[in-house]
């Protein structure tokens, strides 16, 4: 399985083996455009692949933080307790860069700058940017991404 993210579209694709299209989904990329450097808040562009799924089992609204289930699972509560936090909820696929200097290694890796598809808010809109740089998807399109890649499946993110 391959995915393509389209920064322009706000979208995600997911293609079989054979280049048939799968499914799409509305993503959420980050507010500060696309960009490679690290500290930059932008979404990174080119050639990737997961490196790691995290959080397989775990429940829908699953709390991450630094890779690692809290035991949380978001509600409105725990929202207006942590209003500042930049939830990644569900499941995390961590990618990595695949082009030295482009997206891997240096100041540009993706994966030294933490950038994951992963799981947000409901209450968040999908279609426009506003993460920090990583890839945020609804819940249940996230999980039914989740079950149908594994590590290694390339991720493509174009303008």
């Amino acid at each position: 399985m391959k995915i393509r993210v389209s920064i322009s579209q706000q979208q995600l694709s997911l293609y079989s083996p054979n280049g048939d299209l799968v499914s799409r989904w509305s993503v959420s990329t980050a507010l500060n455009g696309a960009g490679e450097q690290n500290g930059s808040g932008c979404t990174p562009r080119g050639r990737h692949q997961i490196r790691a799924l995290i959080g397989h089992r775990e429940p829908i609204g699953a709390v991450f933080v630094g890779r690692r289930p809290t035991g949380e699972v978001y509600d409105v509560e725990l929202a207006q307790r942590f209003p500042k936090r930049d939830w990644i909820l569900t499941r995390i696929l961590w990618l990595s860069g695949l082009e030295s200097g482009r997206n891997r290694g240096g100041n540009v890796d993706t994966m030294r700058r933490y950038i994951y598809i992963h799981g947000t808010p409901d209450s968040e809109p999908m279609g426009i940017p506003l993460s920090h740089g990583c890839i945020r998807m609804r819940n249940s399109d996230l999980i039914e991404l989740f079950d149908q890649v594994t590590a290694g499946s390339i991720v493509t993110i174009e303008e």
